[in-house]
């Protein structure tokens, strides 16, 4: 669906001919003096008919965190920085959205390639080749997801990408960096995941049911008394392996438990990110590293367009373990939305779209909670919308999922009454893979 973009009015701050405008929302079209642009040299020609160009992440210097540093790993809900959004935290989840980028960038999505599913470069240049030379961190493991999808025979006749099951799915990587360090205010561990890309993680993305957790308690089938429980081709995706080899579940106990034994007297903490599916493992990760590990540092999950992951039973239990989950959601990205239902049974304000179990009969209370479909969203949200950028030439549905446009738009988000900032207008909108 198409929908024409145009700029509004203006935050009420007034304008003089030394200001640039700072904010704007959507409500008239889009203007171009002509002789502005006869006047711009021609290397800005490009930015300025394709208002959709990237521009450097490092547009502004890092600032250094230090002493606050867990205030932006969440340790307080990241309360007071989300509207207006601080800075510093735009900075932040800028930062390890270019860690999901990577992935993205490294990954080979030629079904034709026989290199197809893997990770294209190697642990030493991963950064490098994928255009993030500067990040201060050293790549330390690749990681591999396996859908546990049985294939039925009839399928073999099809191409051999069709039935890819073990795939290339991120790394974990560790700031070495001396500098970066001192900035950050302490070493983070980084673990991040690309988006679906397969045709069995397509698949899994399907199967909506949510299930129990492995070693959790169960009174009824279905219900919050079950423990956590959560969607089923997520989990498959985590906890499944080959007998070549182990699963993404293994692969990331064995990793943290190797840097955990190797930098576990420093400050620390753990930055899990991902976009799309791999919102959804970040967050999968977060909950079963608290779990494993009893000495864990801080867990922080940055998601960007995730889908729904578990029940209330997940949802406490990440708030008791101390796991911090901030999403950052396109209100016009249906993937977010998906799957299931939920029900706001513990908040006074529901969720727009979602039902209040208050004003429901507690017959009809049970009976749903006893359906494998009733989700619940975990963590701080930071609610963006493609409407408000005069610069997406179309909202549709792929556009809204994009992560280029999830960080375009945490780049020129304000706050709730002054969404837009004009002189983020290209900010990140090309040269990244989706």
């Amino acid at each position: 669906m198409s929908s024409s973009v145009g700029l509004a009015k203006p935050c009420t701050v007034p304008l003089t001919r030394d200001m640039t405008l700072e904010c704007c929302t959507l409500t008239q079209p889009i203007k171009l003096n002509k002789k502005f642009l006869q006047n711009q040299p021609l290397k800005n020609w490009e930015g300025l008919l394709d208002p959709v160009r990237h521009e450097s992440a490092t547009a502004s210097r890092p600032v250094k965190l230090r002493r606050k540093w867990m205030e932006y790993q969440g340790i307080r809900n990241w309360e007071g920085l989300l509207d207006p959004l601080d800075d510093n935290l735009r900075g932040e989840i800028l930062r390890y959205g270019h860690f999901v980028d990577a992935a993205y960038k490294s990954f080979d999505f030629n079904p034709s390639s026989p290199t197809y599913a893997t990770c294209r470069f190697p642990k030493s240049t991963l950064f490098e080749r994928s255009g993030k030379p500067d990040t201060g961190y050293r790549l330390t493991k690749h990681l591999r997801a396996t859908s546990g999808i049985q294939i039925p025979r009839w399928i073999e006749k099809a191409p051999s990408w069709v039935f890819t099951q073990s795939s290339w799915i991120g790394y974990v990587a560790v700031s070495l960096n001396k500098a970066e360090i001192a900035r950050l205010g302490r070493r983070d561990v980084v673990i991040a995941f690309r988006g679906t890309a397969t045709c069995l993680e397509w698949l899994e993305n399907l199967r909506a049911t949510l299930t129990q957790l492995p070693n959790s308690d169960c009174g009824k089938k279905g219900s919050d008394d079950c423990g956590p429980m959560v969607e089923s081709g997520f989990l498959s995706l985590y906890t499944s392996g080959t007998p070549m080899g182990p699963s993404l579940q293994e692969m990331v106990r064995q990793e943290i438990k190797r840097l955990l034994h190797t930098y576990g007297d420093e400050p620390l903490s753990l930055t899990i990110t991902g976009h799309s599916l791999g919102a959804a493992l970040a967050t999968l990760a977060a909950y079963d590293i608290k779990t494993t590990f009893n000495c864990a540092p801080l867990v922080t999950v940055i998601s960007f367009g995730g889908p729904r992951v578990g029940n209330r039973s997940f949802r406490r239990h990440l708030e008791k373990q101390g796991t911090k989950v901030l999403r950052i959601v396109n209100s016009d990205d249906v993937i977010t939305k998906v799957p299931g239902f939920v029900i706001d049974g513990e908040n006074n304000v529901p969720n727009k779209g979602d039902l209040n179990m208050a004003s429901l009969p507690s017959w009809i209370q049970k009976k749903v909670e006893d359906t494998q479909w009733v989700y619940a969203e975990v963590g701080r949200e930071l609610r963006l919308s493609s409407k408000d950028s005069p610069y997406l030439n179309s909202i549709n549905v792929a556009a809204c999922h994009d992560l280029k446009t999830y960080l375009h738009l945490v780049n020129g988000f304000v706050s709730s009454s002054c969404p837009f900032r004009a002189k983020a207008k290209r900010f990140f909108l090309s040269n990244h893979r989706r």
